[in-house]
């Protein structure tokens, strides 16, 4: 068994995620960890979950709470910053941060959408839940006194492993509604060696099944809701707003670790008998990719500003906001599965052995897998910014009727 690393146990590069910003205390907490969290990477893609001690620090840092409402003792974070954040965690190790920007989502947004009985019981003084799961594949929820029988099997919930509470999409039988359900983890069937991938293999993203499980009323919130019950404008956002912050800063943190250690392998080959980092192909597609990425990432960074001047002013997103925060995340996924696949190329033998930028790259592959960057959206994407959606509205990937 692959044991854990203590952040003391290694010697961090000095320059560890240094071309990524630090907007925050909490994004200054994070660079602190970075040296914990690369050298436990190896151990998350091996055992299938991430190590013992980056929970403990995500927990003891407060890395779980970065959406929670102040109110509640948390951060809160407006999206430039929160995109900062998940960046750094990003980079350091992949499944990190995509298990950090998965469970902050169903914590936030449970902080601040559920009832006050349940944020009651959940969030206190010395405690606060670890939320997991999946907000598509709808399961079925049976109205009945006082709440509602949860049934369904769904897959991908990242970090549940680490997860005291379980949030999964419901559609009710009766209304059609679909509606987020936050369960305790033992009303439901964990399928643990259900995560066999090819990449992001430490976010555990295993599969879980609901039998009929009762959850009251104050458990459960319409799942396209954008109206807080606590917390301040950046709840207006609603679910899939912070759905698009997580998987933006996620790439933007994995592009640029990709590129540094491309980067960094050169550097050490550099006037080696028989090396092409000296070659003008080498440094000329080594420049093409790094513009690739700061590009990609530049039209994130521009959406988001835009975006949270409206959010700050305490005014809804537009349907061309709500477009092009959707075509930034698009963009910068194919971004990195392009700027994924060049440093695999021009890293040579390297980037094939068992290391950082192999395991960099099969993450890529992963992640770019998911929904939110899927052909739909691209499409929807086109439509609007041609002028053929008017009287539309986003409703999670898709252009609908209001």
């Amino acid at each position: 068994m692959t044991m854990t690393v203590n952040a003391t146990d290694t010697t961090a590069r000095p320059a560890l995620g240094a071309h990524l910003p630090t907007s925050s205390e909490l994004a200054e907490r994070v660079q602190a960890l970075l040296p914990l969290i690369d050298a436990n990477a190896p151990y998350a893609d091996e055992v299938g979950e991430l190590a013992p001690d980056v929970v403990a620090a995500f927990h003891r840092d407060g890395l779980f709470k970065m959406w929670v409402p102040k109110e509640l003792g948390g951060s809160e974070l407006l999206p430039l910053q929160s995109l900062d954040v998940l960046a750094l965690t990003s980079y350091a190790d992949a499944s990190a941060g995509w298990v950090q920007m998965a469970a902050c989502l169903s914590i936030g947004t449970g902080a601040a959408f559920l009832g006050q009985g349940a944020v009651d019981e959940m969030f206190t003084e010395d405690r606060y839940p670890v939320i997991a799961g999946q907000g598509t594949r709808p399961g079925t929820a049976v109205p009945t006194d006082g709440g509602y029988l949860v049934t369904g099997s769904w897959s991908f919930a990242s970090g549940l492993k680490h997860g005291s509470h379980i949030h999964t999409l419901a559609i009710i039988t009766t209304t059609g509604e679909p509606r987020i359900f936050v369960v305790p983890v033992a009303n439901a069937e964990l399928l643990w060696d259900s995560w066999d991938v090819m990449g992001l293999r430490g976010t555990g993203s295993i599969d879980y099944h609901i039998d009929g499980a009762f959850v009251p009323e104050e458990y459960s919130h319409f799942a396209f809701t954008e109206q807080p019950k606590r917390g301040g404008v950046v709840y207006r956002i609603g679910i899939i707003g912070f759905a698009e912050i997580c998987h933006s800063g996620w790439a933007i943190g994995v592009g640029r670790r990709l590129l540094d250690e491309l980067a960094e392998l050169a550097a050490g080959k550099t006037g080696r008998p028989g090396s092409q980092t000296d070659s003008d192909a080498f440094q000329t597609r080594f420049a093409e990719a790094e513009a690739t990425y700061r590009a990609a990432r530049a039209l994130v960074y521009e959406a988001w500003t835009d975006a949270q001047a409206t959010i700050e002013r305490g005014d809804p997103l537009s349907l061309r906001q709500n477009t092009l925060i959707r075509l930034a995340l698009g963009h910068i996924t194919s971004s990195l599965l392009r700027v994924a696949n060049e440093v695999y190329l021009l890293a040579g033998t390297t980037g094939l052995r068992r290391g950082t930028i192999q395991r960099l790259v099969r993450d890529v592959h992963a992640g770019t897998q998911h929904i939110t960057s899927g052909p739909g959206m691209w499409q929807a994407c086109g439509r609007e910014l041609l002028g053929l959606a008017e009287g539309k509205k986003w409703v999670l990937l898709d252009l609908v009727d209001p």
